[in-house]
């Protein structure tokens, strides 16, 4: 036993050089003064590209057992200004869209997306400025967003790891006691706990994790109220070398709606076949390349 233990002390103190030569974790200020210039919601980033989605939802029971599931896959172009992206489905559980469904759909697209282009030809200084106006409130607006992260969590930097064998700096957010949201956003954002992991090189959000810690209740609690324990996930790849963006989604939990229906969901959404969405083929919807 005194030799193993003679022994064991020796492998230690080899290893302490090691340890103290380890490369120490980035400056906390300055790497996150660079997340926070790089932190766009999905919206944003996906804005100027086509890709197709494949969204899972399923009904489970109090066990966990899936009782019923519905699978839609979409394919999604960049939304005309002050719009919502196209989402033209195009397979259910499995079957495709019948083809005329589909062209009635691209007609309705195509003739919204010319009126668009033939209004925007006549457009004043007065109409480009109040787009200005509205494009700097969003973008305020999303500033405060990411301002209230840091007002609402308190932030901590935890160590290293690989993901998909990407290095990243791994943090921790955990709600601050006695926090004042100054945003609606951060008003929800009091109800989660979070680890995010962030690219070490590259200062950009390659995973988050979320879980539900307090009730959260929607239409002063009418409407709906999701349980704590519902979890989301968040993942992103870089896309072409060129840039970080959705890949994958999933969520599971548990809730009330309208105060009576008891409703439990899991489900994801998968991202994939994305591709840049240039003017000349703004108003072209087709098939995506395989």
């Amino acid at each position: 036993m005194v030799r193993f233990l003679v022994a064991l002390a020796i492998v230690v103190s080899a290893f302490q050089p090691l340890r103290s030569q380890e490369k120490p974790l980035p400056d906390y200020d300055s790497f996150v003064a660079e997340v926070k210039k790089r932190l766009q919601t999905d919206a944003a980033l996906q804005s100027g590209y086509a890709f197709s989605e494949r969204h899972t939802e399923q009904k489970v029971d109090g066990s966990g057992k899936v009782k019923e599931e519905h699978v839609q896959v979409f394919e999604v172009y960049p939304p005309l200004p002050g719009e919502e992206p196209y989402r033209r489905l195009i397979e259910e559980d499995g079957k495709p869209v019948p083809a005329d469904k589909l062209a009635k759909k691209d007609g309705e697209r195509q003739r919204k997306a010319e009126e668009y282009a033939r209004t925007a030809a006549t457009r004043t200084a007065a109409d480009r400025e109040k787009a200005q106006r509205e494009y700097d409130k969003a973008m305020r607006e999303r500033r405060e967003d990411i301002d209230d992260i840091f007002n609402v969590f308190d932030v901590r930097m935890t160590g290293r790891e690989q993901i998909e064998g990407h290095g990243t700096i791994a943090f921790t957010l955990t709600p601050r006691a006695g926090a004042r949201p100054r945003t609606d956003s951060g008003k929800i954002m009091q109800h989660f706990t979070a680890r995010a992991w962030i690219s070490e090189s590259e200062y950009e959000l390659v995973k988050v994790q979320v879980e539900v810690v307090e009730p959260i209740s929607f239409g002063f609690g009418l409407l709906a109220r999701l349980q704590p324990g519902g979890t989301a996930a968040f993942q992103r790849r870089k896309v072409n070398g060129e840039a970080w963006l959705p890949a994958q989604m999933t969520y599971s939990g548990s809730g009330r709606v309208l105060l009576l229906r008891k409703l439990r969901l899991a489900g994801s959404s998968e991202f994939f076949n994305y591709r840049k969405f240039s003017v000349a083929t703004e108003t072209t919807i087709g098939e995506p390349p395989k």
